[in-house]
């Protein structure tokens, strides 16, 4: 039990950049929504960690049923007590990174929608101008169309996009309790962390833009009118579940609604920060689960575009930044390892010392 005790103990002192970092950045994205005259709601607090919730006993569920199914045990309750109890230490030293992932999303959420609060959405002419440098004087979605625009692919790369989601909640308890995980587990949250803040609250404030789909609602204009007639079309046909998102969310946005999830921006792509994270970290896992988030990548990448959500360039800046997110990661990592060993050598020192 001692030994044990001292795994869980060291895994937490490592992790103590993340914790830290994350404290730091809340305490932050607190004041500055106090500084408008926001509270913080509990609300979308608890509806995070009722999500967190459903995904734990689906996940449990699962594992129960393979477990079962490998073993066929006499018992199968007791069985499954027994290796519930043998996991015990391995969930214990992962429940502080689920109480982060249960309170980072809702401040993100608040923040996003807070956005308006702090600068207006001013940065949508430059992106499209951006977008034709890149592509010859047209708008991205126009080089996909000829490829993607029928009615079946993009209600697939609409599903697709929604799925999206499951990184948020399987993919990070993954990362949070999974031993495969282990070697790069510190990396991924503190990376993060960073993400949502630093790309998904910073930079999104500073380049406030709402993106192709709510330029006409929002802004009044109409560039990206034909892409969205397109869509509706295709919608007809076969449904475009982002199309019902796209209007939940400019339905929140009038109503000034903060909820989970709410909040209208752009620049730069969550949906692919998020994505060029996992792949990354699945990079030091396995090359085949890497190439799959590869491959997962580029699909959202280009349907952020097809989909009307973001301008090719929001996910050039955020694939840039995650990257650079990445990078400064592994180096506080690196110091804080570095620190903590210089610690433990002087103690040790001190401990060994014979007294005079």
């Amino acid at each position: 039990m001692e030994k044990a005790r001292a795994i869980l103990l060291q895994r937490w002192t490592g992790e103590i950049p993340i914790y830290a970092g994350a404290a730091m950045l809340l305490a932050a994205c607190a004041a500055l929504l106090a500084s408008q005259g926001v509270a913080l709601s509990l609300a979308p607090i608890l509806a995070n960690a009722n999500l967190f919730a459903l995904s734990i006993l689906a996940i449990a569920v699962l594992l129960a049923v393979a477990e079962l199914a490998r073993s066929r045990p006499r018992e199968p309750i007791a069985h499954l007590r027994t290796t519930l109890a043998d996991h015990r230490m391995q969930i214990a030293g992962g429940l502080p990174l689920l109480a982060l992932l249960v309170l980072l999303m809702p401040f993100f959420s608040q923040m996003k929608a807070a956005i308006p609060l702090f600068n207006s959405y001013s940065w949508d002419a430059d992106f499209i101008a951006w977008d034709r440098a890149i592509f010859g004087e047209r708008d991205a979605w126009e080089i996909l169309q000829p490829i993607l625009g029928y009615p079946v692919i993009t209600a697939l790369l609409g599903l697709l996009y929604q799925m999206w989601f499951l990184l948020l909640f399987i993919g990070t308890l993954w990362f949070a309790f999974a031993p495969r995980a282990a070697p790069v587990r510190r990396q991924f949250f503190l990376t993060y962390v960073l993400a949502w803040t630093i790309v998904g609250g910073a930079m999104a404030t500073w380049l406030a833009s709402v993106g192709p789909c709510f330029l006409e609602p929002l802004v009044g204009d109409a560039t990206f009118a034909a892409q969205m007639e397109y869509l509706r079309e295709a919608n007809e046909q076969v449904p475009v579940m982002p199309l019902q998102v796209q209007q939940m969310l400019l339905d929140w946005h009038m109503a000034d609604a903060g909820g989970l999830g709410s909040g209208i921006t752009a620049m730069p792509s969550m949906h692919v920060a998020i994505c060029v994270l996992f792949w990354l970290a699945m990079r030091r896992v396995s090359r085949r689960l890497a190439a799959v988030f590869l491959a997962f990548l580029v699909a959202i990448w280009i349907g952020s575009v097809h989909l009307a959500y973001h301008y090719a360039v929001d996910g050039l800046v955020s694939l840039i930044a995650i990257i650079a997110l990445w990078k400064l990661s592994e180096a506080l990592l690196a110091g804080w390892d570095s620190r903590l060993a210089r610690t433990r050598q002087a103690a040790l020192r001190t401990n060994t010392v014979p007294a005079e």
